[in-house]
């Protein structure tokens, strides 16, 4: 395990260096461009009879077991580090179209996508059951705030625009997960899921975990008005990432809505009541780095992850439609509340919010905990093509649209 993580480290800090010396690009995709780019070489050298490399190669990918590194590691960091720098004034202040977004939007998207990409998959020959397609539809509706939070930062989006887009991402994870875990239930019993039970499931884990994190953030704020000794409550703040999000899955309730709601808590309340300015500049240090430290190590990951797919041209074949599928729902997902909402929301508001909607590295990591079988294998590989346009081409060219948006918008008001 040392050796493996130690490999990860040193070909992520490698490229990281190269792409800030030589590329440019934004950090998080620049090293999973350059990932992605090894992974096509190192799979090119075994066409023409060098196996060794991609041998090598293929067994580390595959020693991560990224869902559980992802799901049950890096992603309650993510979400807490994401969390912790978001006001929640602005938050409250947006938090109709935040909410309706992030949950009825999820479970329209779900619905529509299942349902769309069953009829789609039938067409193009390929045979995957409507139970799975409604999976797949879980878990490629939710925008990934991961690869959302810096994003949107660097594009410089209007605070609406951004906190809008960062806010639903934050909470429409957990809301994903959630569903998701139902609907794989579902599939795999063969049983109909129950309505009611669905909602007390869904209610269960949802609001359990808000409720969860709520306790566990105020309980570390209260601990750390009695202490200013920045290294002590640095410490705070880690043990409630780890011991919060391991608890919450024993309690059965959602550890990614518990992460985000106890990084709202700790990033406003216990930051302004709680903490010296020195203490503060320390907390919010730490917290920015292991950010990025994760940000590149998972982006790094999911180039790799290409050399561990068993990849068949079909694949392309079936998720090029697929992803003007997903913009589709996307679109009609975000312009319904923009539209009965409209004095809300400024012109332009549409097209950002359905581009920035980026898809990353949950909707990988939740395919890849399905169990074993053709849809599994089909709904993988069609996910991991997605989330690479997603944050390819998506991440690479919101900066420009949102720049349009803005001088559009100042020409007419002008």
């Amino acid at each position: 395990m040392l050796e493996l993580a130690a490999i990860v480290m040193t070909v992520t800090a490698c490229l990281a260096w190269f792409n800030e010396r030589f590329i440019k690009l934004p950090a998080t995709i620049g090293v999973m461009v350059i990932a992605l780019f090894l992974s096509l070489v190192i799979q090119g050298l075994a066409a023409v009879g060098f196996e060794a490399p991609a041998s090598l190669s293929r067994g580390w990918v595959e020693a991560l077991d990224f869902d559980a590194l992802l799901m049950n590691g890096m992603l309650s960091f993510l979400l807490f580090a994401g969390a912790l720098h978001v006001d929640i004034k602005k938050l409250k202040h947006y938090w109709a179209s935040i909410g309706v977004l992030a949950t009825v939007g999820v479970l329209v998207s779900t619905l529509l996508i299942g349902f769309a990409s069953h009829w789609l998959l039938q067409v193009m020959g390929v045979e995957v059951a409507l139970p799975w397609c409604l999976v797949f539809g879980a878990l490629i509706s939710p925008t990934d705030p991961v690869a959302v939070l810096g994003i949107m930062r660097d594009a410089g989006a209007p605070e609406d625009m951004e906190v809008r887009i960062v806010g639903e991402s934050l909470f429409n994870d957990g809301v994903a997960v959630v569903l998701f875990t139902l609907l794989l239930a579902a599939a795999q019993s063969g049983e109909s899921l129950g309505g009611w039970h669905a909602i007390g499931l869904f209610v269960e884990e949802a609001g359990g975990g808000a409720v969860f994190g709520l306790a566990l953030g105020y309980g570390v704020h209260a601990l750390m008005k009695r202490v200013d000794q920045y290294q002590v409550e640095v410490l705070l703040s880690l043990a409630m990432v780890l011991g919060g999000y391991t608890l919450a899955t024993h309690l059965h309730v959602s550890g990614p809505i518990a992460m985000v709601v106890a990084g709202l808590v700790v990033g406003n309340h216990a930051w302004t009541h709680a903490m010296s300015t020195t203490t503060r500049q320390h907390l919010n240090d730490f917290w920015e780095l292991v950010d990025e430290i994760l940000n590149a190590l998972l982006f790094v990951i999911i180039g790799l992850e290409l050399l561990a797919l068993p990849f068949d041209r079909i694949y392309l074949l079936v998720a090029v439609p697929l992803i003007l599928l997903l913009m589709a729902v996307r679109w009609l997902v975000v312009a319904t509340p923009v539209m009965l909402a409209r004095r809300h929301f400024r012109p332009g508001s549409i097209p950002v919010l359905t581009w920035g909607g980026l898809r990353g590295g949950i909707s990988v990591a939740l395919a890849l905990s399905m169990p074993p079988g053709e849809a599994r294998d089909v709904i993988l590989n069609v996910t991991y093509l997605i989330v690479l346009f997603s944050i390819v081409t998506q991440g690479l060219t919101i900066g420009h649209l949102v720049q349009r948006v803005l001088k559009r918008n100042a020409g007419a008001s002008g």
